[in-house]
């Protein structure tokens, strides 16, 4: 990878969102040193992101829980589970169904906390672990992104 005074080689950017159309991939990281280059795709358009990693690395600081009990951990960030991707989450299958989980469920490992669509694709995401859902950091029909806090699990 070669690093410009004035930043990141574009000729980079444009071959790491070449690959990502050969492929059909929906996002390409690459590190070097302390610079990670992440380029992702939602819905037909690409966007890149370069950044040194201690900005990347750090949570989103736009995520408001949306209710949280009073059982809450100390530090929720350390037991949130993040998204895996970029796209929009849903806490139900369908407007009108009950949400997947709620406040103070206990879930199993495996079992769908919410959906995200990515690309027209519905991506239901599992419990990472056992645990008790103690804060869940989006609304419905929110857009999020990678990394971002989704549900907080005791």
């Amino acid at each position: 990878m070669s690093i410009k005074k004035t930043g990141v080689d574009q000729q980079l950017i444009r071959d790491l969102a070449g690959i990502l159309n050969d492929t059909n991939l929906t996002e390409i990281e690459v590190e070097l040193g302390d610079l990670k280059v992440r380029v992702s795709r939602q819905s037909q358009a690409v966007h890149a992101v370069a950044a040194p990693l201690p900005a990347i690395a750090a949570a989103p600081a736009t995520a408001q829980p949306v209710a949280v009990s009073a059982a809450a951990p100390a530090d929720p960030a350390k037991n949130a589970v993040p998204s895996p991707m970029v796209g929009t989450a849903y806490l139900a299958p369908s407007p009108d169904a009950k949400p997947f989980v709620e406040i103070g469920q206990k879930v199993k490992e495996g079992q769908t906390l919410l959906i995200i669509e990515a690309m027209k694709t519905m991506n239901q995401i599992p419990s990472p672990r056992a645990g008790t859902v103690t804060a869940i950091l989006i609304e419905d029909a929110q857009p999020v992104e990678y990394g971002m806090p989704l549900v907080v699990l005791e």
